[in-house]
């Protein structure tokens, strides 16, 4: 029972660090403050649900997810193109309300508050996927791919770019970059990877609704990039477990079910806050949150 117990944790620990490095590549690398993610999150796990629901093979479903988030963060880049900092920020939290309104409200399509129940475990070349250490398993190897490409991108000529934009916009404009094409691509390439972390998410529970993609979400989320450090991947990874495994240290306490999820929430503030004050740059930040 213990042995499942952990199986289920580094699943989600799994899934949180595609999901948490994603956020990293346009919050941390990109310095766009992107309050929607958890809107891309949630996009790509109905669009693989729904997918395989109707018969599509996983693999199909899988990317599927990715790219409808990432045409999704393509419109967003579009509507916000002349919005800055706090404005931004604002938007991209209005777009979270407006995706969780649509999972909310289109019955025909997402059940709204019933949920999708009875989402296949993936089968890839006739293997499945149906116990939760082979999931486990592909979680791990898309994690570290993730990983591995995120990695790429950000050592690469174009990721120096990111980080140029980010500290300093208006310089890499003088020196003739295209700040709202590479800061699109950027938010575009978070999205993608966001949307995946969806789909693996919804196959994995096997039922999914709104609330799972509530805006609140966020709030893990963005801890974990702010504890690991912006523009820090071996952060986020760090991170990503220690804010897991820390709240789960409240089941063996004794707690009522009822009070566990604010205290998760409070445990979330409080290590933000110490973090903020006695180390701005988080685990391995590069720059400090302003």
């Amino acid at each position: 029972m213990l042995s499942a117990y952990f199986i289920h944790l580094l699943i989600l620990i799994g899934i949180y660090i595609i999901l948490a490095l994603a956020l990293q590549l346009a919050l941390g690398y990109s310095g766009i403050l992107n309050l929607g993610h958890i809107a891309f999150y949630g996009l790509g796990a109905y669009t693989s649900a729904l997918l395989a629901l109707s018969g599509w093979p996983f693999l199909l479903c899988f990317l599927a997810g990715g790219a409808v988030a990432m045409g999704s963060a393509f419109l967003l880049s579009l509507i916000t193109s002349k919005i800055k900092g706090d404005y931004l920020a604002l938007v991209t939290m209005g777009f979270c309300f407006v995706i969780y309104s649509l999972m909310l409200n289109l019955d025909e399509l997402t059940r709204g508050p019933l949920g999708l129940p009875g989402i296949p475990r993936p089968t890839i070349f006739g293997f499945s996927f149906s116990d939760n250490f082979s999931y486990l398993i592909l979680v791990t190897i898309i994690a570290g791919l993730v990983y591995l490409i995120i990695k790429r991108i950000t050592d690469s000529p174009f990721g120096k770019l990111l980080e140029a934009v980010r500290d300093n916009e208006l310089a890499a404009k003088i020196l003739g970059k295209d700040t709202f094409k590479v800061k699109t691509f950027s938010l575009a390439l978070s999205a993608f990877f966001a949307g995946l972390a969806g789909s693996l998410y919804a196959h994995y529970i096997t039922f999914i609704d709104p609330s799972s993609f509530s805006l609140m979400q966020i709030i893990p989320i963005a801890s974990i990039v702010i504890v690991g450090g912006l523009a820090s991947l071996p952060g986020t990874v760090l991170a990503t477990v220690v804010l897991t495994l820390i709240p789960e240290a409240l089941r063996f306490v004794g707690f009522p079910s009822s009070i566990l999820g604010p205290m998760r929430q409070i445990i979330y503030a409080l290590v933000l806050l110490l973090i903020l004050i006695y180390r701005p740059k988080g685990f391995f930040g590069k720059v400090e949150l302003e």
